[in-house]
């Protein structure tokens, strides 16, 4: 059982840097699953609380499977918690902690795998952002001159964080998803025919970012284009995570307007983007559906490796034996 415990240390030193085959390689989810009504859980899924300071009083928040809920076709179930990455980290950390067997080790593994390789996809996933194949700015570094004199990333430098990112999603589309219109797509970039104008942009920040860092910064439709057909607005949400921390740095709201070079006023979506951004926003749906499903499975996976090991009836710390 000692042998066992230093492997699970092992393990748990390894898993930042595991990125191969294996958990990785499994779908995502399997979505028959989910039209047919199953649940990801056992049927004694369990709740847990996490229990915090909120303005000086205790508040208490359930973080269970059970959340999930009766499978309901490909409707987005609930979001999880916001820290619900560091909560899953710790509650792994505990199992291993406590001792595990060697199927319980590899399995250990696997989630802290998926949760070191993943965060990025299914937090900004979760809320319907879209992520990977450079639809906005990825592992853009923290450089130490973005810091002021309050030594954190100044405040301003977000809104260039947020514009590198809005610059990047336009030409993924002009390039990747609508070739036939790609001139038009990337002229919104250019004081020429129809542009796109900042008409007001509000920033929450979530905590102080410092150097040295790293940033993905992904944008989404807030509505949908067809709520938004008569609109002088294109209304944008931006995520700005933190690779350090592995949460949300801040948030941004953009609200920009077409404007027409050639007149000289406001205007409304021009037709050659309604479709595309229809169709984006639909994949926004799902994206959010399918990483609140796999949230969920790993929640419900660790519940079973809790239940294996520190949760069971009569389970005893396995604290190690002093050899002969």
């Amino acid at each position: 059982m000692t042998f066992l415990r230093l492997q699970s240390f092992q393990a748990a030193a390894r898993w930042t840097d595991c990125y191969g085959a294996g958990w990785m390689a499994r779908p995502v989810t399997r979505i028959q699953k989910y039209r047919s009504g199953l649940h990801l859980h056992h049927a004694t899924a369990r709740t847990y609380s996490i229990v915090g300071l909120a303005g000086g009083a205790m508040t208490t928040r359930t973080f269970s499977s059970l959340q999930l809920g009766p499978g309901s076709g490909l409707e987005p179930s609930p979001l999880p918690p916001a820290r619900w990455l560091a909560d899953l980290r710790h509650r792994v950390g505990k199992c291993i902690m406590f001792g595990c067997s060697t199927a319980q080790v590899s399995e250990a593994a696997m989630v802290a795998r998926a949760l070191a390789t993943e965060w990025r996809r299914l937090i900004a996933g979760s809320e319907g952002y879209l992520t990977g194949e450079r639809r906005g700015l990825e592992g853009q570094k923290v450089v130490w001159g973005e810091m002021d004199s309050f030594a954190h990333v100044n405040n301003v430098v977000y809104a260039r964080y947020a514009e590198s990112s809005r610059v990047n999603w336009v030409n993924h589309i002009a390039l990747h998803v609508d070739a036939a219109h790609s001139d038009q797509w990337q002229g919104l970039m250019q004081a020429q025919t129809v542009g796109l104008i900042m008409k007001s942009l509000t920033t929450e920040f979530k905590f102080p970012m410092t150097f040295p860092d790293a940033i993905s910064v992904y944008h989404r439709l807030r509505v949908s284009p067809e709520a938004n057909s008569k609109s002088t607005s294109l209304l944008l949400d931006c995520l700005v995570l933190s690779h350090s921390h592995k949460r949300i740095a801040a948030r941004v709201y953009e609200d920009v307007s077409f404007y027409d070079y050639r007149t000289a006023s406001k205007t409304q979506m021009p037709e050659f983007m309604r479709e595309v951004l229809t169709d984006l926003w639909q994949q926004q749906l799902h994206e959010a559906t399918l990483a609140r499903i796999r949230i969920w499975e790993l929640v419900a996976a660790v519940e079973r490796l809790e239940k294996q090991t520190w949760d069971r009836e009569e389970a005893v710390e396995d604290i190690g034996s002093v050899g002969t």
